[in-house]
């Protein structure tokens, strides 16, 4: 038994690892899986993809790629991608770094002085109006110490480019991305790789690991796609047990929110399909393991030190008003529902209970987890984000006390600790009546967030003042509690406390998840196929985009000719080549020939 276990770690972990060799994991075919179809089998893509500038040419990572080397063919507009490159590089190193106000000043005045000046050869005057290149030279004044202290009030220089931007970005979305569109190269390869994108996606496309966990209709396995070698964490649907909970509706909504959300802190959906018995999302892998798992199972006593349950709560404060601003309530918020990556970071996973709001309306509707579920969606009222600010609170006191606010635990010797034996009742009557307790682990910054976040009535607690999103993160932003520089979160700029260990596995040995039973008495029928349907949707445009460029097959495959003139596989009036026949189909193709061939002229058949 505990063989198989180290057997399958190993083998996980070598996947994780690239497998050891040059390629990274890849397949062997991984250049033929991604082979270019010629351009006469992509054409009919241009009616049907979203040919506007911002989808493909800011959303998508290929698209905006593409649209760059367009681009720096022309000298004008090569100007406007230096700028626009330059700019991301000013924001990149002003959050990254401790700039000092004055090193700020001189950054800014340099891409001023090389796009911004009349006399500079790169000069973006005939793009940029005077007005703008005027208040944008005045907000630089500002970054200076001097000016800076007369004006008393933060410094600008964050911002100082943004309606620059704006400007050459709306003039590169008129003639310079209409020639774009119309380009035989360029486009063109947009078009392959979109064709490549819509391939259907089955179980072949992926190698499958070990065991992680359960789902509610399933397990959750790593796996791998053969031909980036880029491992995501596959969570399998099974088609019987959704029938019979009547579970499709929630099942859909799952894959539609996840589908819809591009947030470094919630989990991204990277494809979506179906097998003979299962419905498959496969997921941003967490090789880190789950918080329930590092709180109760890797710490002795349970609980974090709070500068670590500070970072882990920014975090999920992140992930949280991200999913508002898509008006969507989340619902689930406990501890093994957040999710650790390779370098420390947490993502909130598994959407199943979440729910998007519309516009002008509340919702209601009783689920959860018990323990965690706020008091308004306990009495079962109408609530829009407040119950996510309540889970947060419940965390935040977790994390930092080793067990939850409601639900005590009983500990065990070393690392274990079983919950508290209570009816769900009780449970439900101590979070609307009782008053949670804090521990000496509390500092008075701590008890004071998670006093704020536990209100009992929804309108006091903090982050739930209602304005027309109906929801106010920044306020839990300011709280006391929060040392931390958001904006440098955000961008992915702080380093966690914590990093796991990148030769062990964070999860239940595989002999210890406990396996589902078989559901009997459910048959799928042609009705269930409309469902399916809906669901197996192949790869995500977004995320398909960014693995092939962090695989590096972006940079292998995207081969253009030095000369300018269309590769072979652009050229419209130039056939594709037939199809390589395999050994075996030529070797069969021989033995036909000869056998049917006339023997009495034998140098014929030589020639055969």
């Amino acid at each position: 038994m505990e063989l198989e276990n180290i057997v399958a770690n190993t083998v996980y972990i070598k996947a994780r690892e690239g497998g050891g060799g040059k390629r990274k994991g890849k397949s062997k075919k991984w250049k033929l899986i991604l082979k270019f179809p010629h351009i006469t089998e992509c054409e009919y893509l241009r009616d049907k993809i979203d040919c506007d500038y911002t989808s493909i040419c800011e959303k998508q990572p290929i698209g905006r790629e593409l649209f760059r080397q367009f681009c720096k063919k022309d000298t004008k507009l090569n100007r406007c991608i230096c700028f626009l490159n330059k700019v991301d590089i000013y924001l990149y190193f002003q959050e990254e770094f401790e700039v000092t106000t004055d090193d700020k000043g001189k950054d800014a005045a340099q891409i001023l002085k090389e796009f911004l000046e009349s006399e500079s050869p790169d000069f973006l005057g005939d793009i940029i109006s005077s007005e703008t290149i005027s208040q944008c030279r005045e907000n630089i004044q500002r970054c200076t110490p001097e000016e800076q202290e007369s004006l008393q009030e933060e410094t600008p220089s964050k911002n100082v480019f943004n309606q620059c931007r704006s400007e050459v970005s709306k003039y590169l979305s008129g003639e310079p991305f209409e020639n774009f569109r119309e380009d035989k190269i360029y486009f063109s390869r947009f078009l392959q790789w979109k064709y490549l994108e819509r391939q259907p996606v089955t179980k072949n496309t992926f190698r499958q690991y070990r065991v992680l966990g359960k789902g509610g209709f399933g397990e959750v396995c790593a796996c791998q796609v053969r031909a980036t070698g880029k491992m995501y964490a596959c969570k399998k649907l099974e088609k019987k047990r959704i029938k019979k909970r009547k579970g499709e509706a929630m099942a859909l909504n799952e894959k539609t929110i996840l589908q819809k959300i591009n947030s470094r802190f919630v989990v991204s959906l990277a494809y979506a399909y179906e097998t003979k018995d299962a419905l498959c999302l496969v997921l941003t892998i967490m090789n880190g393991g789950d918080l329930k798992f590092h709180i109760h199972s890797m710490s002795d006593p349970p609980g974090f030190a709070e500068s670590r349950a500070e970072f882990y709560a920014a975090e999920v404060l992140c992930g949280l008003q991200h999913l508002h601003q898509e008006r969507i309530v989340y619902r689930d918020l406990k501890p093994e529902n957040i999710l650790l990556d390779d370098h420390g970071h947490v993502r909130i996973s598994d959407l199943g209970l979440a729910v998007e709001i519309p516009e002008g309306e509340m919702i209601r509707g009783r689920v959860g987890t018990v323990g965690y579920m706020a008091p308004e969606v306990v009495k079962n009222e109408k609530y829009m984000f407040s119950p996510d600010w309540w889970g947060l609170g419940c965390l935040i006191y977790e994390m930092i006390e080793g067990k939850a606010p409601f639900r005590a635990r009983k500990q065990k010797a070393p690392f274990r600790a079983r919950k508290e034996k209570v009816k769900r009742e009780e449970v439900d009557r101590r979070v609307k009546e009782d008053t949670e307790t804090y521990s000496d682990k509390f500092s008075e910054h701590a008890k004071s967030i998670c006093s704020a976040l536990l209100q009992k009535d929804p309108k006091l607690r903090l982050g739930c003042v209602e304005d027309a999103m109906g929801s106010r993160a920044d306020d839990i932003k300011t709280h006391t509690f929060f040392k931390l520089n958001f904006k440098r979160l955000e961008a992915g700029m702080l380093k966690p406390e914590f990093v796991p260990d990148p030769r062990a596995v964070y999860a239940k040995d595989v002999l210890d998840i406990e396996q589902f039973s078989t559901v009997k008495g459910v048959n799928l029928d042609q009705a269930d196929e409309s469902f399916y349907s809906k669901f197996n949707t192949g790869s995500v445009s977004i995320p398909w985009q960014q693995e092939m460029i962090e695989t590096e097959c972006y940079q292998e495959l995207n081969v253009l000719s030095e000369d300018g003139e269309p590769t072979p596989d652009l050229i419209m009036d130039q056939p594709p080549p037939p199809p390589r026949r395999g050994f075996f189909s030529r070797t069969f193709k021989r033995q036909v020939c000869c056998g049917s061939g006339n023997h009495d002229n034998d140098n014929d058949a030589v020639r055969v």
